[in-house]
């Protein structure tokens, strides 16, 4: 049939009246992104809470989020809490990684490392590629456990496979840096274009370093411009900063000092050292 998605609400609606928890749960979803019926997240919360205590581990998850961020009912992370272990404890991975990020961070909990170690590990041996993000960064900073560099890398490359951009980016650091594995820049640039090409700042920025200086990769000031162009634009101070540069000294660019100056006191007004002295430095001589 096609796609309709107001004919699914009245069917799903129908269902629901009859106490289906999956539709509860799916209309909380429609509601939630305005599918099919006008956006309304007190409505959404209304249809997780329903499938939710009958034990709906998704609704439970869901219902979790709102309380989280205050979507469509006064912010509340101890309940937030709650609900996402009622899920957690069905099996939920997408609930155990919440728990993990709750515990690591001390969200609606006191911080507990060991927590949310035992979470993370929970949900990434059902391949949740968030929890094996976050495992393998806890395995390469020692935090709740003993530091494990190639365990890291392990859990970073199966996340990254998944398309997780920190995992992404994390191993490109990795490569760059021969941090858990032996130094391989052209490797690191491969990483980070799979994360900056997604969006993550960080890699767009550290790509257009890469093109920059020819590790891994040719020398390109073409590419270089476009990455911290890109990075900048998404408010990264470092990307600002050097973008400002090239603009101030015709690098890659025409030279234009009021677009440096611009670019310069973006950076600066975000606490980068560099860009406050070098947008001084502009100032001093005019």
């Amino acid at each position: 049939v096609p796609k309709d998605e107001s004919r699914a609400v009245q069917w799903f609606m129908k269902a629901a009246e009859q106490g289906h928890a999956q539709t509860m749960c799916n209309l909380g979803v429609m509601y939630k992104s305005g599918s099919g019926v006008p956006k309304d997240e007190v409505r959404a919360v209304e249809w997780y809470k329903k499938a939710a205590d009958q034990g709906h581990a998704g609704a439970q998850c869901n219902l979790g989020f709102m309380y989280k961020n205050g979507c469509g009912v006064q912010e509340n992370e101890a309940l937030a809490v709650e609900w996402y272990r009622k899920a957690a404890e069905q099996g939920h991975a997408g609930a155990q990684f919440n728990m993990g990020y709750m515990y690591e961070n001390g969200h609606g909990v006191p911080k507990d490392e060991t927590r949310a170690l035992e979470w993370y590990k929970a949900a990434s041996e059902q391949g949740n590629p968030g929890a094996q993000c976050n495992l393998g960064y806890m395995y390469e900073n020692g935090h709740g456990v003993r530091k494990d560099l190639p365990r890291a890398v392990a859990l970073y490359n199966k996340a990254a496979k998944q398309g997780n951009i920190g995992a992404q980016y994390n191993l490109g650091y990795m490569y760059e840096n021969g941090t858990g594995v032996p130094k391989d820049e052209a490797r690191a640039v491969e990483w980070y274009r799979e994360a900056a090409e997604q969006g993550h700042a960080g890699a767009q920025f550290n790509l257009g370093f890469m093109y920059e200086n020819g590790y891994g990769v040719l020398r390109d000031i073409a590419r270089v411009v476009e990455w911290y162009r890109r990075a900048a634009e998404q408010g990264h101070t470092a990307a600002q900063c050097s973008l400002g540069y090239m603009y101030e000294n015709g690098h890659g660019l025409p030279r234009d000092e009021v677009r440096a100056v611009e670019w310069y006191t973006k950076s600066a007004k975000q606490g980068y050292a560099d860009a406050q002295c070098n947008l001084g430095y502009m100032y001093e001589n005019g």
